[in-house]
Parts: structure tokens; sequence; C-alpha cells
């Protein structure tokens, strides 16, 4: 195998058994980095500060990341002006904040024969939030609702 001491110095091509004696005199503990390489290299190092290192990195990688909180409003095809308009506001502020808002259009009963319906207030939507945000996933029937997903624009593009 190929061994790279603890500073990164390469001791060339040693037997596994004296590479283990090397690393135990040297009071570390031997890693095997490339087990596919031809030879595999292995390095003398501090496991336990490796690993600890690892985790750290990853903790941080983590919280570097951004997610995306996704808010549902649900609508019903004949929505009165004032519930339009109350609900309109509360995507706006949705939006402002950064949220992706879900539309959830829910039809019962006879309402089924009048799809257009909601299709219309998905549309009505569409225009209103023009400002705000773009459609990201259009309108789409589901078994009884229809679904669309606004995304907010970004900072630059949104009106004040």
């Amino acid at each position: 195998m190929r061994l790279i001491d603890e500073n990164g110095k390469q001791l060339g091509t040693i037997d596994t058994s004296e590479a283990l004696n090397i690393a135990r005199e040297r009071g570390y503990d031997l890693v095997e980095v490339s087990p596919d390489g031809n030879p595999p290299v292995c390095r003398i190092m501090d496991y336990g500060k490796y690993v600890y290192e690892q985790q750290k990195k990853a903790k941080l990688a983590k919280k570097k990341q951004h997610t995306v909180h996704l808010k549902e409003i649900r609508f019903r095809p004949k929505i009165d002006k004032h519930d339009y308009g109350f609900k309109l506001r509360h995507i706006m502020e949705f939006l402002k904040q950064g949220y992706k808002v879900k539309i959830l259009i829910r039809f019962r009963g006879r309402e089924m024969a009048h799809k257009e319906l909601g299709f219309g207030v998905l549309e009505k939507l569409e225009k209103d939030l023009i400002d705000y945000a773009k459609l990201e996933i259009p309108g789409k029937m589901d078994h009884r609702s229809i679904t669309a997903v606004f995304s907010p624009l970004t900072k630059d593009k949104t009106k004040a």
C-alpha cells in the first residue's frame, strides 16, 4: 500500500503490518483513504479528529443550505369578492416573506360540472399576482381539486 504520514509526506509503498507499526509508534491511526487505488492509499492520522472535522463540515454545509417553505391557501370555485381579496392579501404577504404558495381550489358535489369556474379563479389570481409571483406549476385537475404553485419573484423584480 502507498503510505502518507501525518504531515502529508509520502513514505512510499510499504507493507500493511509495517505501516500499522509506524502509525502506532507515532501515536496515530492508519486510515485507508483510497481503497480502489492501485496500490491502495493509506494515511497516518488521528481518526477521531478526522471524524470530528468531517461532522463539522457537514453541519456547516447544512447550515448554509436554503430550505423552501410552502404555504397552502384553499379556495372554492364560487368565492365571494371580499373573501378573494382577503386571501389574496395573505398570498401577497407570504410571497413577500419568500414562501412559495400552493393554491388549492376544492370542488364539492355538483360544482364538479363547472370546472371552468375553478380555472377562472386561478387565472384571476395569476393576473393579480403578476407583480409578486410567477406561476411555477400551472393548475391541473387532481380528483376533486385544482392545484397550482406560485413562487416569489426575485427581490429586484418585485414591486415595493
